[in-house]
C-alpha cells in the first residue's frame, strides 16, 4: 500500500468559513482530510505533516493533538498543511449557518459601556493569551533541542511593555490570574510583566528595559529539563526530586548560552533568580555584590508571582498577604532597596484586592493612589451587610475620610473579580 506521500489522491476544493481552503476526497469515503495548520484543534489526529520530516519539530509522523502545548507547536509551522484522520480523532466542525439578520434597533439591548479601566483590562487579557501561546511554543522548542524563536520572545515583551505603558495596574492584575495547568507558561509571562514594570521604576528604558523583559520571560526555560510529574506533584518533594528541581537554573543557562540573541541579562536571571542575598539560595549560594541588580530583581518578581499563584500543591496567597510575608523574609532573601521599590509598584493592597471599608461598604482596588500605599483608588460594589448594589464609582481613599479595615475573600461574597475589573 502506498503512503500518503506517494499516493495520488484526487481532490476537489470547498470553502469553509472564509478563504482557507480544505481539500477532501471527492467520493467522501476516505477519513483523511488535508487542512491548514491554523484549522487544527485539540482532539484531531494528525496523520501526516506535509513537507519534509526533518523540517518540523515532531519526532513522530502521526499523533493525537491532546493539549495546547502540541497545538502551539503546530502553529509554529505557519502556513503549512497537515493530513488529519477523522477515523482516529475529531473532524472539522460543520460549516456555520449564515448569521441571522440583526434585530431591529428598538429590540436591541445595548451593552453597558466599559470604563476606561475595563477596556484596558480586557486588552491586557488578550495580550496575556497571545503571550501564553508564544511561551508554550518557546518551551516546546527548548524541549526538542531546537533554536528558540527569539524574535517571538521580543514581540511578546514589546506587547507586554505596551500594555504596561497603557495601564500597569490592569496588566499586572491580569497576569496574576492563572490555573495550575498553565502555571509554567503564565508564570513566565507574569514575571516578564513584573520585571518590566519594576525596571521602569528603577530607571531602565529603551533596549535595556526590553532585555529586562526578555530575562523575565525566559527565566524558567530550564524547567523543560524537569519531569512534569515532579513539577506538578501535589505532595512534598523527596530529597532527590528537590535536587532535580534545583537543576533548572543551570539547565536554563545551558539552553540560553547557545542563543546569541538571549543576551547577558537573560543568562544572569535564568541562572541566579533563586539565589538569596544571605547566600542560602541555589544553585551557587551567591551573596552580596556577587548578585547583580537584575538577578535581585528577578528573585523578587519570581517569588511574588509564585506565592500568589495556585499550584498543584497549594493555593496561592492573596497579594496583600504575599507582600506581608515577603516583608518578613526580606532580610536575607531580597535586596531591601529593590523590594521596597517593588512594594511601591504593587501596593500594600494590589489591584484586584477585595476590601471592606470603614463605611461598611465593599470595594475592589483599582489602582494605587498618588499618596500612601494604604490609600489606593477603589471601585465601590455594595453596602454591608445587606449587599445593596452601589453604582460602580471610583473612590480615591487618599482624598476620602473612608479607609480600608479588612481584606475580604471574593469566594465568600460570590464575586468574580476579573468581571468586575473588566466592566
Amino acid at each position: 500500500m502506498r503512503s500518503i506521500a506517494s499516493a495520488s489522491i484526487p481532490s476537489t476544493r470547498m470553502r469553509w468559513r472564509g478563504t482557507d481552503e480544505i481539500r477532501i476526497d471527492p467520493n467522501m469515503t476516505s477519513p483523511l482530510k488535508k487542512v491548514p495548520v491554523a484549522r487544527v484543534t485539540r482532539g484531531m489526529y494528525v496523520h501526516k505533516i506535509c513537507g519534509k520530516w526533518l523540517d518540523h519539530p515532531f519526532w513522530r509522523g502521526s499523533f493525537l493533538v491532546e493539549d495546547d502545548e502540541t497545538l502551539a507547536t503546530l502553529r509554529t509551522l505557519g502556513n503549512q498543511e497537515v493530513w488529519i484522520d477523522t477515523a482516529k480523532g475529531a473532524d472539522l466542525p460543520p460549516e456555520a449557518p449564515p448569521a441571522p439578520p440583526p434585530p431591529a434597533q428598538a429590540d436591541r439591548r445595548p451593552e453597558p459601556p466599559r470604563s476606561a479601566f475595563g477596556m484596558d483590562y480586557a486588552a491586557a487579557e488578550a495580550v496575556r493569551e497571545r503571550a501564553r501561546i508564544a511561551v508554550m511554543a518557546l518551551f516546546q522548542q527548548a524541549r526538542m533541542g531546537k533554536a528558540l524563536s527569539m524574535e517571538s520572545a521580543a514581540e511578546v515583551v514589546d506587547e507586554v511593555n505596551e500594555a504596561i505603558a497603557r495601564n500597569p495596574a490592569a496588566m499586572l492584575s491580569v497576569v496574576r490570574l492563572k490555573n495550575k495547568d498553565d502555571y509554567t507558561y503564565l508564570h513566565s509571562v507574569a514575571v516578564a510583566a513584573l520585571m518590566i514594570a519594576l525596571g521602569k521604576r528603577l530607571g531602565y528604558a529603551g533596549e535595556a528595559l526590553k532585555q529586562v523583559g526578555i530575562a523575565g520571560l525566559l527565566h524558567d526555560i530550564g524547567k523543560v529539563g524537569v519531569a512534569d510529574a515532579v513539577l506538578n506533584k501535589p505532595g512534598r518533594l523527596s530529597p532527590l526530586e528537590m535536587a532535580t528541581v534545583r537543576q533548572h537554573p543551570q539547565i536554563g543557562w545551558d539552553i540560553l548560552s547557545r542563543e546569541s540573541a538571549a543576551g547577558p541579562m537573560a543568562l544572569d536571571v535564568c541562572l541566579n533568580h533563586h539565589e538569596r542575598t544571605d547566600g542560602t539560595g541555589y544553585p551557587n549560594r551567591l551573596s552580596g555584590d556577587a548578585l547583580s541588580e537584575i538577578a535581585r530583581m528577578g528573585a523578587v518578581c519570581d517569588v511574588y508571582d509564585a506565592i500568589t499563584s495556585d499550584r498543584s500543591y497549594k493555593a496561592g496567597w492573596e497579594p496583600a498577604e504575599a507582600i506581608r510575608r515577603m516583608a518578613e523574609w526580606q532580610d536575607g532573601h531580597f535586596d531591601r532597596r529593590i523590594f521596597h521599590a517593588f512594594v511601591k509598584l504593587i501596593g500594600i493592597y494590589p489591584t484586584g484586592t477585595l476590601v471592606q471599608l470603614a463605611s461598611q461598604r465593599l470595594a475592589v482596588v483599582l489602582v494605587q493612589g498618588s499618596g500612601s500605599a494604604l490609600t489606593p483608588i477603589v471601585q465601590l460594589i455594595c453596602t454591608l451587610p445587606d449587599r445593596k448594589p452601589l453604582e460602580p464609582e471610583a473612590l480615591d481613599l487618599e482624598a476620602s475620610d473612608d479607609s480600608i479595615v479588612a481584606i475580604e475573600d471574593p469566594a465568600h461574597w460570590d464575586l468574580d473579580i476579573p468581571a468586575l475589573l473588566r466592566a
